[in-house]
């Protein structure tokens, strides 16, 4: 019998964990995969999520395994720039910087932090029900008993689709590469995250570590040449796309399709609460998913400070996250299809280019601005 478990090892879970340690409360991770290993690529922790690894004594360690981001910018195929979000000011205000990071990097660190000896490993959630407790039943044939679940399972989520028993998925209609490449960008462009808009694609990368750069690369599934190299659907793009494609192995190149999921009524029940993509996935389009789940395990750790009413504090924690959640998710929908345009670009990127840079910031810090 478990006090409190936690139905996932991702970096919404793993921060959790972290969260409920500090507050010294007894808990055990449950995880699906046999090991925790170097899978995955590269990911942005913007000034939010680094605020709060601050609080954990986390985040200078973090920014060493990483690369400090300065700027976002986004440009057209031959980069030239469309917008550019210069974050100096807010790192001074909240005293944090993006940092983008290998995510297997990221998820060691809060791992250590927390302690292995909290995490269940080949654990994959066959059964969820509610009887007196929870009871919880793994493919592994391991049943266990807890008072308390928090589900950290991801976009889809079998404690959500068991005992809330809702959820719609909805796709994008685009594909989505994500690689990693053995790659010396050029120097100017070492602090910078860029995202390239093009007719119905888009182009990003930002380095993570020393020799690394993360890159991803979406296409409309209605213009994608399925039968064709990938560097293909991107040769009208700047020559650097086509020399990362080429640093790039084929054994470090993830593709999936964008999804989101439509916002959902209630994340809670009775002694039990969903964080992160389970309650409320975005698509990536703001660089906030991982973020957004780590905001849910901070306000979580602060209202049980004062309240070890679980149930209050599930409830309470909806009312403060909601708002903030259902704009990212909103936002990140209509970013994704605005910068998949296949016609009118050129008036598009004409008129964000009259946007001024202090209209990006105020967006920006509205994200990153804790709101607890």
């Amino acid at each position: 019998m478990n006090s409190i478990s936690i139905i996932g090892a991702g970096i919404g879970g793993l921060a959790l964990g972290n969260i409920l340690k500090q507050q010294q409360l007894d808990f055990t991770m449950y995880e699906s995969a046999p090991e925790i290993k170097p899978v995955g690529a590269g990911i942005m922790m913007a000034v939010n999520a680094m605020q709060i690894f601050d609080k954990l004594g986390l985040k200078e360690k973090i920014e060493n395994a990483g690369n400090r981001i300065h700027g976002i910018s986004i440009t057209d195929e031959s980069l030239k720039p469309i917008t550019k979000t210069g974050i100096l000011s807010l790192e001074k205000k909240y005293n944090s910087c993006n940092v983008a990071i290998h995510r297997a990097e990221l998820q060691k660190i809060l791992a250590e932090n927390m302690g292995y000896e909290h995490i269940q490993l080949n654990h994959s959630l066959r059964k969820i029900e509610k009887n007196q407790n929870y009871v919880l039943n793994f493919e592994n044939g391991v049943q266990t008993e807890s008072k308390i679940v928090f589900g950290a399972d991801g976009i889809k989520s079998k404690v959500r689709n068991q005992i809330l028993e809702t959820g719609n998925i909805r796709n994008a209609g685009q594909k989505c590469w994500r690689g990693l490449a053995e790659f010396d960008l050029p120097e100017q462009l070492n602090r910078e995250a860029i995202e390239m808009w093009g007719k119905g694609k888009r182009f990003g990368f930002v380095k993570i570590s020393e020799k690394k750069v993360y890159w991803y690369a979406l296409v409309n599934e209605r213009k994608h040449k399925r039968y064709s190299p990938l560097s293909e659907n991107f040769s009208e793009f700047h020559p650097l796309i086509s020399n990362i494609f080429d640093a790039t192995l084929e054994e470090h190149i993830i593709l999936n399709d964008i999804i989101d999921l439509s916002p959902i009524p209630t994340w809670y029940s009775d002694h039990l609460c969903l964080i992160g993509d389970a309650a409320h996935a975005t698509t990536p389009n703001m660089g906030q998913g991982a973020c957004q789940a780590i905001e849910d395990a901070y306000i979580i750790g602060k209202l049980l400070e004062s309240s070890g009413d679980f149930n209050r504090v599930f409830e309470e924690f909806q009312k403060i996250r909601r708002k903030k959640v259902d704009y990212i998710v909103d936002t990140s929908w209509k970013i994704g299809k605005i910068s998949q345009w296949e016609k009118g670009n050129t008036l598009r990127n004409f008129f964000m280019r009259l946007i001024p840079e202090s209209t990006h910031q105020k967006l920006a810090e509205k994200i990153i601005r804790l709101e607890m």
